[in-house]
């Protein structure tokens, strides 16, 4: 494993979500800190289920589940490109078959794309042929979109199965758990207040570490700005993950 560590500056020049157009950071800007580069292996991470990830104290990965969504994916472009911040984007491969376009956005505008299956299903309740076949299919859709294969797996409801960890192991593909959640789905409350306190108050217990959140869902990406704010306020530094 190595690492980067380029400091991106505030006043750095990015490439927006929409189109292309070079937009600068506001100096308040909540900036990301560093950039840490994994191999391509069999690996897990996320204290949840796993062992962390080598961050120090203070530092957030921000993770977003389920997309991409047309309905919510600019919201969340925009406000993560306002903010000069990267992330992971864990994608269905169900979405990503009928939008490539929008995983192709995702990349353009800087972020890291890995898979979270193809159809999203309850994978303890499939037997393995069909937990391979959903996996495989979810590969495929990848591989088509991006011209790679992904460097990082996330399962559906973190609900771990042996067949598909096997083929991960055999593809030397990172297993992504979590260090933080949001419960930014029904039937929790999703108002932006409920979102950033149940964020602010898990870090605390935390430090830090890989926050899931969920960009296909309306509430999140409407209290995307705000958790960046929260974020930035409470002394945290963003991460990006990437993978050689």
């Amino acid at each position: 494993m190595r690492f980067l560590l380029p400091q991106w500056s505030f006043a750095m020049l990015l490439f927006a979500a929409a189109g292309g157009a070079v937009a600068a950071c506001a100096p308040e800007a909540l900036g990301t800190s560093r950039v840490l580069t994994l191999k391509r292996e069999y690996t897990a991470y996320g204290t949840v289920q796993h062992g962390a990830l080598p961050l120090e104290k203070g530092e957030v990965v921000l993770t977003f589940d389920d997309g991409p969504n047309p309905e919510t994916l600019d919201r969340v472009l925009q406000a993560l490109a306002s903010q000069c911040v990267k992330g992971t984007f864990f994608m269905t491969g169900a979405n990503l078959a009928s939008h490539p376009e929008l995983g192709q956005r995702v990349v353009q505008a800087g972020h890291t794309p890995a898979l979270h299956s193809f159809a999203h299903p309850f994978l303890k309740s499939m037997p393995d042929n069909e937990q391979l076949a959903d996996l495989a299919r979810g590969m495929q859709t990848f591989s088509g979109v991006f011209g790679y294969g992904p460097a990082a797996y996330r399962f559906p409801f973190l609900e771990e199965t042996p067949a598909i960890l096997a083929q991960l192991k055999q593809r030397k593909i990172t297993v992504a758990s979590i260090d933080v959640g949001i419960d930014d789905y029904s039937p929790n409350d999703m108002s932006t207040a409920a979102l950033v306190a149940r964020l602010v108050e898990r870090l605390r217990h935390s430090g830090g570490g890989i926050v899931l959140m969920h960009d296909a869902n309306g509430p999140t990406a409407e209290a995307l700005p705000a958790l960046l704010k929260a974020i930035r306020d409470n002394g945290y530094k963003v991460v990006h993950l990437r993978w050689e």
